[in-house]
């Protein structure tokens, strides 16, 4: 369901299609500096719902998140009145970059303003499940009242670890920045080697099966698509150290989920930390019932804060096409 503004005059403002559920100081902003159709929910709209609402409203821009596949045909759906797609995220792997410059519909994310939260919530997760924090929760909330002997529930100690991360890119190394305060070693996997100022002695490994074995723990920080589809698999894990800690805040496209169960349940890795998943939000209820795993529904940015500043970003850059002006989050130039 969406809330309709009046029909576009003449000097009116630019009308936009905020198609998914955003904070309020950014639907506040979206009334304020465009005609702006808003998505009510409960659910952000689908594609056919995008499609019918922007030509109704004869959309200048949409604004969406990645729950949208704004893929090639959704694209060629799209009225002619559409110039600019602003996805409120950093990934954008549900995009088809080349399907909208086909269109000449500029496409635009939201590098940046998401690394430092997204990066606490890596942390966390690294610390809950090496810690056990999960299980010593779900404890406590059936209320305790036995003894816990000091050879049970045992974690495993995070201080003076290794950890290797997959994909150094900002995220990643907001990461290596919270685990240097715990006295961690980092490794690395990336394309391209990182100049050492962004390295902050940091060991490069060019081929991720050479750097497994090395790894503690490991964060997945690394882009979605085709290109990194399973990089994570029955393979990879084999190569890590049995009882090693797994992390995913990046995309759930990474991981071989069947591969990661089996390690999961026969001991390999003593635990994962997951915010993301190859289905969601229908993701493997597998994992749901592993007392080794601890989960987070995708929400690895989700605070006030850094949700704002992504929708004000993606505000930022839908005003500047329409003025004219070149963005500045372009996914094509």
């Amino acid at each position: 369901m969406t809330e309709t503004s009046a029909s576009p005059k003449p000097g009116a403002k630019p009308r936009l299609l905020l198609a998914s559920l955003m904070p309020t100081d950014v639907i506040a902003r979206a009334r304020r500096e465009f005609d702006a159709v808003i998505a009510e929910g409960p659910a952000d709209m689908t594609a056919p719902e995008v499609i019918e609402a922007a030509t109704a409203h004869r959309a200048e821009a949409i604004l969406f998140v990645n729950t949208l596949d704004f893929g090639a045909a959704t694209i060629a759906a799209l009225p002619e009145t559409v110039r600019v797609g602003a996805t409120s995220s950093v990934g954008f792997d549900h995009i088809d970059v080349a399907a909208a410059r086909g269109r000449g519909i500029v496409v635009t994310n939201t590098p940046d303003v998401l690394d430092e939260c997204t990066a606490d919530h890596a942390m966390m997760l690294l610390l809950a499940a090496a810690r056990r924090a999960g299980e010593y929760e779900r404890i406590m909330r059936q209320g305790w009242r036995y003894r816990i002997g000091q050879g049970d529930l045992l974690g495993v100690r995070v201080t003076g670890k290794t950890l290797g991360i997959v994909g150094l890119g900002r995220i990643g190394r907001a990461m290596a920045q919270r685990a240097r305060g715990f006295g961690m070693r980092i490794v690395y996997h990336a394309r391209t080697r990182l100049p050492p100022e962004l390295e902050q002695g940091a060991t490069y490994y060019a081929d991720l099966h050479d750097m497994l074995p090395q790894c503690d723990f490991l964060s997945l920080h690394a882009p979605g698509g085709p290109a990194t589809d399973r990089m994570i698999d029955a393979r990879a894990l084999a190569a890590l150290p049995d009882g090693a800690v797994f992390v995913n805040v990046a995309r759930g496209t990474l991981v071989d989920e069947d591969a990661l169960l089996d390690a999961l349940t026969s001991g390999k890795l003593f635990a994962a930390g997951l915010d993301v998943f190859r289905q969601e939000p229908d993701f493997d209820l597998r994992f749901a019932k592993l007392d080794n795993v601890v989960l987070s529904p995708h929400v690895g940015s989700s605070t006030r804060e850094t949700r704002n500043a992504m929708g004000f970003r993606a505000l930022d850059n839908i005003a500047a096409v329409l003025a004219g002006r070149a963005p500045t989050d372009p996914l094509w130039r």
